[in-house]
């Protein structure tokens, strides 16, 4: 599962995403720190298919383990290219800019 975190201020909607069983693990190699924190990421229990409906919506999104982050290329969200590994965990953001 997927746990979703939706923040909403004015017209910008930020969605913290990722693969539930990251929360609360910090994961360093070299000088990359990601930390996975669980007041960040820590929401609803979403598929892939929920996830989907909501990124499509996001203007930003910080995204977070295997699953989660192949959603978004999916979607054509994010390039394979540009997803940062840290301890083989993917990490991507997304910022939609109108």
């Amino acid at each position: 599962m997927i746990s979703l975190k939706i923040y909403r201020h004015g017209n910008d909607i930020m969605i913290g995403a990722c693969d539930e069983h990251l929360i609360g693990k910090t994961f360093k190699e070299g000088k990359f720190r990601l930390f996975v924190d669980k007041k960040f990421y820590d929401g609803e229990r979403v598929d892939a298919s929920t996830l989907k409906r909501f990124l499509k919506d996001a203007t930003i999104a910080n995204l977070v383990g295997p699953e989660t982050v192949n959603v978004a290329m999916e979607l054509g969200l994010v390039d394979p290219g540009c997803i940062l590994r840290i301890k083989g965990v993917p990490h991507a953001q997304i910022v939609c800019m109108l």
